[in-house]
Formats: C-alpha cells, sequence, structure tokens
C-alpha cells in the first residue's frame, strides 16, 4: 500500500491493485473512506466522520496534482 502522505493524522494511500477513476484511500484511527479525485465523491466511507472527511477533501483539493503524479508514477509502471 503506497502511502502518498500523512497530514494531521491523515493518511492518504492506494492500494497496489487499483483501478480507474483515479481515487485515494483515507484512513483515520482505525476508520477508511475511499475519495475519487476528480470529483470529490466519497465512494465509500467506513467511519470517518463529517469532520475528518471535509479535511480529506480540503487536502485533496490543496495536493490534488501531487496525487495524480503519485497515481501515475506508481500504477503506469511498464
Amino acid at each position: 500500500m503506497p502511502t502518498i502522505f500523512e497530514i494531521f493524522g491523515l493518511r492518504f494511500f492506494f492500494y497496489s491493485d487499483e483501478h480507474l477513476p483515479i481515487h485515494v484511500h483515507v484512513e483515520y484511527g482505525g476508520n477508511d473512506a475511499k475519495i475519487e479525485i476528480a470529483t470529490r465523491t466519497v465512494v465509500k466511507n467506513r467511519g470517518l466522520k463529517p469532520r475528518e472527511l471535509k479535511q480529506a477533501t480540503q487536502l485533496i483539493e490543496m495536493y490534488e496534482s501531487e496525487i495524480i503524479k503519485a497515481w501515475h508514477d506508481y500504477f503506469d509502471k511498464e
């Protein structure tokens, strides 16, 4: 599970066998969510509180280009 970054205790990561559309998993305190990057849609939420989801989506907006680059760096290997 490649970790992209961790901020304020929120860990942003991919699983090694991901699929499109580009998305990121966010983990905090043993809970996690899956968020699509382009739309900021919470695809799945397993226990993150609304405040944590809001903070995660704000960080995704701030670091969108870094997340997309990390996705391509990891998954576009030949």
